[in-house]
């Protein structure tokens, strides 16, 4: 029998593009439009099942982020968001 690993990818909500951008240190890591993010969300996913893994999308709840970085007092970066979702 085969493992499959499973990865799970950080999927934020259209409506909540601008306040993510205002929450975020590392603004410059990220897509300039929620349109451009969501095609490359779709392409890593695509990619990533292409190397059989089992993709799983995490809703981000910004409030949650915000409070998982605060608790460890640690900045909202790649890092911090990638720890948050696998946390999840």
């Amino acid at each position: 029998m085969t493992n499959i690993i499973g990865i799970k990818l950080a999927y934020y909500r259209k409506i909540d593009r601008k306040r993510s951008f205002k929450i975020i240190d590392d603004r410059e890591s990220m897509n300039d439009t929620w349109n451009k993010w969501h095609k490359s969300f779709f392409k890593t996913k695509n990619h990533l099942i292409m190397q059989r893994l089992k993709v799983t999308n995490s809703e981000i709840y910004l409030s949650q982020l915000i409070n998982y970085c605060k608790i460890r007092m640690i900045i909202n970066d790649g890092k911090a968001r990638s720890q948050f979702v696998q946390a999840k």
